[in-house]
């Protein structure tokens, strides 16, 4: 059996098939001979180092990693039975070796910058085709006297009455521009938005026609009619404006009336709302529910989450299932463990169905326990604006130096409320919301508008909406869409897309909303008129 062994300057491998079977040294002889036959038997050629060859290639004089080389074969012959207990391994790390967090820091700044230009795209677009826009008309105008003056005819009344209504109408070609289409992006959508393409599309057809025309009957004719030229320069203002009167019908008015109902379910909690939108393509409804989950959805808590759980892990504790089959347990014990074992899961099974009385007595005490917290929270707020509002009316008399700052103020009072605050809130798992920066903030905007304690605890009391917390606690900062269609199609009866995030997902649902058939009923005003008799007996 052959023996091998390669040496480089970063590894040492060695392998053998040799038995260490003691007493049997001629086997071991006369294998070591069919080993060297064998290698005889193969052709090896030696190259200097100046010459490598694809057979033996060298690199700087010496063998690369991996190849065999003359005094690694001389090795196999001089190795001892023992080579498996005195072999050392030799291993080295390589100067152009790349970490796993380089790689992974590496993928997150191309994802940075493709990101930002993804970003700026549209908006480098827009400005390039609206100084277009806003740039061939008055090149239209400037050309023929920059170039032919002396043939040119002289422009009367109308033309300049023209020259006023072509000023106007680029001012307020240029505001609409800026004001629909320079906007800076809400969001980065996975694909380029229909409208936006056809229309920028049209405008460069349009534009490029105009030029072609241009530049075919006016520029190579050197037309005289100067009135003429200011009248084309006009027709394509106009042009211009009927193609961003289509654009704010099929961006702005178009999806304006509701023609679905959305039903919007967080994956975590069950969260679940409605909304109504109208004629949108996947993406831009994706965009409007992202846009709606920030407002109206609360804050996604996972410390609720985990509580429970964390109940229902505690219920799974007592059940323990034990291997009656393992080896090395006897026969005699083998029918015990399985009595044990069926012991078990009968005990397991009788916890199970009182599960739900000790999920009552749980909820119930907890219930209890955010009452208790949250009086006791209600009352230090309501003693420590009191005893603001009694230092208000003290400071009204005493010095302007002596008169204590509004931050100041917060500072001074947050502590008689810190301890029942932070229990509050951890008991309602809600600590990770809040900072003490941010409430000692909200303290001090409440004590610059006089508000009163309740305005105060309005915001600790109840979860409120995504968008009253910071950035930072948000849990979800890019999320991915996933749908079966096309993202740039409609919208449809019966589609369904998910909106997912790190933690958790939105999964959407769309309905039509049904065609309502409105009648009229006319009743007579005389048909419903009663007259009261009263007896004379009745004590009225």
């Amino acid at each position: 059996m052959d023996t091998e062994s390669t040496h480089s300057g970063y590894s040492y491998s060695s392998r053998s098939g040799r038995s260490n079977r003691h007493g049997e040294r001629s086997r071991e002889r006369h294998k070591a001979s069919s080993s060297k036959d064998s290698r005889s038997e193969r052709s090896v050629v030696i190259n200097p180092p100046d010459t490598p060859s694809q057979d033996s290639p060298v690199h700087n004089g010496e063998p690369l990693p991996g190849e065999p080389t003359p005094a690694a074969d001389q090795g196999d012959e001089a190795q001892d039975d023992n080579w498996g207990e005195t072999t050392t391994a030799v291993t080295g790390t390589s100067e152009l070796s790349v970490s796993q967090e380089e790689v992974v820091g590496l993928g997150k700044q191309i994802q940075d910058r493709t990101r930002d230009f993804r970003r700026y795209l549209p908006l480098a677009v827009g400005s390039c085709v609206g100084l277009l826009v806003v740039a061939t008309p008055l090149v239209f105008l400037l050309l023929p006297p920059v170039v032919w003056p002396d043939r040119l005819q002289t422009c009367g009344a109308a033309c300049e009455g023209l020259f006023l209504s072509i000023s106007f109408k680029l001012l307020i070609l240029l505001v609409a521009i800026w004001a629909l289409f320079l906007r800076p992006g809400r969001a980065c959508l996975p694909r380029v938005c229909v409208y936006r393409a056809f229309l920028t599309t049209l405008t460069l057809l349009l534009t490029m026609s105009y030029w072609l025309f241009y530049g075919v009957r006016i520029l190579d004719a050197q037309d005289e009619d100067y009135h003429g030229i200011v009248q084309f320069a006009v027709s394509l203002v106009d042009s211009q404006l009927f193609v961003h009167y289509l654009a704010v019908v099929l961006l702005e008015l178009r999806h304006l009336r509701p023609c679905y109902s959305v039903c919007v379910i967080r994956s975590t909690d069950g969260e679940t709302r409605h909304y109504n939108i109208g004629q949108l393509s996947i993406q831009r409804a994706a965009l409007s529910i992202l846009e709606y989950y920030y407002r109206d959805f609360p804050l996604h808590n996972p410390a609720v989450l985990s509580a429970a759980k964390n109940r229902s892990a505690k219920h799974l504790a007592g059940l323990k299932v034990y291997n009656v089959d393992a080896p090395g347990s006897t026969a005699a014990a083998q029918p015990s463990n399985g009595n044990q074992s069926r012991a078990m899961v009968a005990a397991a099974t009788k916890r199970k169905d009182n599960a739900h009385t000790e999920l009552y007595y749980e909820e119930a005490d907890y219930e209890r326990r955010v009452r208790k917290r949250r009086a006791r929270l209600v009352v230090a707020v309501e003693e420590a604006f009191t005893h603001v509002r009694r230092m208000k009316k003290e400071d009204e008399n005493a010095a302007p130096s002596d008169i204590m700052d509004v931050r100041e103020a917060a500072l001074a009072i947050f502590p008689s409320m810190a301890r029942a605050l932070q229990k509050y809130l951890r008991t309602t798992r809600r600590q990770n919301c809040h900072s003490m920066e941010s409430i000692q903030k909200h303290l001090a905007f409440c004590l610059v508008n006089n508000m009163s304690p309740k305005a105060f605890l309005e915001v600790y009391l109840a979860p409120g909406p995504t968008l009253q917390y910071g950035p930072e606690r948000w849990m979800a900062d890019q999320w991915t869409l996933v749908s079966e269609a096309s993202v740039t199609s409609g919208i449809k009866e019966g589609s369904e897309f998910l909106l997912r995030c790190l933690d958790f997902n939105l999964a959407v649902t769309i309905k039509g909303i049904p065609y309502i058939r409105l009648t009229e009923e006319f009743i007579d005003p005389k048909s419903h008129k009663f007259i009261l008799l009263l007896q004379s007996e009745t004590s009225v």
